[in-house]
């Protein structure tokens, strides 16, 4: 995370999807915060589908350039805005594989002090609401900061995304707009509480 005390007019946020397919929600859902951020706050979504398995013996031999790179997006934004789907009652492993790389070495992670938001759409009822879940508990075991409200669970996601994965459901693009909002909030708050 970047240092210092963050201007009203350069609040940069690092968009994760936790879906590797081209239209799925969760892309649809950080494409749509791009779209409404409020002013003052960019966006950019980084793509996490290379990122190889994590492995003690791979780390040991150097960290490959998809970790370093997701590494330097990460301390070069001020906060996260993860979109996770639920998969088995449960964030999907390429998510968990990206957060456990983005951790490492020990004592040294890249999410340590840095604000999160999470949001996450499914087709089914829930809303990801066990995957957010999960998706907490080990951000806090990253010493990520974790904003609590707003919260988005998008149940029924194939009535509020058009066939190009585009999210048109305009209550759900409000409550995205209080997301995001809240997000500059927290982040601001945690910035100037540095010292």
């Amino acid at each position: 995370m970047t240092d210092g005390t963050i201007e009203t007019s350069n609040l940069r946020v690092l968009g994760i999807s936790g879906s590797m397919r081209s239209k799925s929600f969760n892309l649809g859902l950080l494409c749509a915060a791009k779209e409404i951020a409020p002013k003052g706050m960019t966006i950019d979504i980084f793509d996490i589908a290379s990122i190889p398995l994590f492995d003690q013996d791979l780390e040991a031999l150097g960290e490959p350039e998809p970790v370093a790179a997701f590494k330097g997006a990460i301390c070069g934004s001020n906060a996260l805005l993860i979109a996770t789907p639920e998969y088995n009652y449960g964030m999907p492993g390429v998510l968990k594989n990206a957060i456990d790389w983005a951790s490492r070495p020990p004592g040294k992670s890249a999410l340590a002090d840095v604000p999160v938001a999470i949001m996450g759409a499914t087709p089914g009822t829930g809303g990801t609401a066990r995957a957010q879940l999960q998706l907490r508990q080990t951000l806090a075991a990253t010493r990520a900061l974790v904003l609590v409200q707003q919260e988005i669970f998008v149940a029924g996601a194939m009535q509020k995304f058009d066939k190009e994965g585009r999210l048109v459901d305009e209550d759900t693009r409000k409550y995205i707009g209080k997301l995001l909002e809240a997000l500059a909030g927290w982040t601001r708050r945690l910035s100037n509480g540095k010292s």
